[in-house]
């Protein structure tokens, strides 16, 4: 794994044929590694100055570092989402995950090029019980 690739996951974004795409996986684990990174550089910094009165703070940084822009990001992936399943054909099957932006027959993950099945399988969402 290269610097590139890290950075991408610390921006939520997972790479996929060289392309970032955002999912909701890549959201959690962009989240878990920005709080992972700052609990850590946060606890030598309150040791090593004996800043335990400001702990306070911490909370306010995790918010602003790591909770708004994970928040905006599953917004942006939501927006997304909802585009993609008005211009396709995948994301009004009732096999597609819209959260985890999947094909469910055929786990893959359909793109406005490319739909796995080429349409074969394809079943509309209202008769989904």
């Amino acid at each position: 794994m290269n610097s590139k690739n890290i950075i991408d996951l610390f921006f939520f974004k997972e790479k996929k044929d060289g392309n970032p795409e955002i999912t909701t996986g890549a959201i959690i684990w962009g989240t878990l590694l920005r709080t992972f990174l700052i609990l850590v550089i946060s606890f030598f910094v309150i040791k090593k100055y004996y800043l335990n009165d400001y702990l306070i703070l911490l909370i306010f940084i995790l918010w602003f570092l790591v909770g708004f822009p994970a928040y905006k990001a599953y917004q942006n992936f939501n927006k997304e989402m909802e585009d993609f399943s008005e211009s396709t054909l995948c994301g009004s099957c009732r096999y597609f995950e819209k959260s985890a932006q999947l094909c469910k027959i055929y786990d893959q993950h359909p793109t406005k090029d490319i739909i796995p099945c080429e349409g074969l399988n394809w079943e509309p969402k209202q008769f989904d019980n």
